[in-house]
């Protein structure tokens, strides 16, 4: 079975079922189990806007949540149909969403390779942050995920921290070259290691 903590584990009064407390949920149907044996180990980042470029609204809510008004702008069009979640967004004020328990397999990461594993859905924890490729993103986001990844780690055994871009090369490009890798690592306190070298090194 998948990884899941007792209910005596550390960190259990933040959680429920997977579901972190100091977060809004909104569930969304687009999820299933992981895999027997899973090791959740792995936070994975992204980025999103819809439209693109556009902030604020609540599309990105009514896409994890299959409501997304397809006729509503013309870019809609494009992921007409489309069928994907996260398990977590954070706001440009901060502000964090929770759309899949972190027990169960969120649908974010597509085709992907890590640490030695493909399929990165199977053992993986998605982070949406609102924005976009390129951009910079901001510091109520950053204080988010300070106290988000370590709730995350005291409840399953995080290794490694990556970008959508990294986990899928050349198929991605999110969160981007806007994204502060070495702030998240110097708030988190987390060794180098966990992160990926590539935005470590710049």
């Amino acid at each position: 079975m998948a990884a899941a903590p007792t209910t005596d584990a550390p960190g259990n009064e933040l959680w429920q079922d997977g579901w972190y407390r100091f977060a809004r949920s909104l569930r969304s149907p687009n999820f299933g189990p992981r895999p027997p044996g899973a090791q959740i180990d792995l936070i994975v980042l992204h980025s999103i806007s819809l439209p693109p470029g556009r902030y604020g609204g609540d599309e990105v809510q009514r896409l994890f949540t299959n409501q997304l008004d397809w006729n509503a702008h013309p870019y809609f069009d494009s992921i007409r149909g489309l069928e994907v979640s996260a398990h977590f967004y954070v706001r440009r004020n901060g502000e964090l969403w929770q759309f899949v328990s972190c027990d169960e397999r969120a649908w974010h990461a597509g085709p992907s390779f890590w640490r030695g594993r493909a399929n990165c859905n199977d053992d993986s924890i998605g982070i949406e942050l609102e924005g976009q490729e390129g951009e910079r993103f901001e510091l109520a986001q950053y204080e988010t995920l300070a106290s988000l990844c370590p709730a995350i780690a005291q409840r399953y055994a995080i290794a490694f921290v990556a970008g959508h871009e990294h986990i899928a090369p050349n198929r991605k490009a999110d969160p981007g070259g806007g994204f502060d890798w070495l702030l998240l690592q110097q708030q988190l306190g987390w060794q180098r290691a966990m992160f990926p070298d590539t935005v470590m090194a710049r």
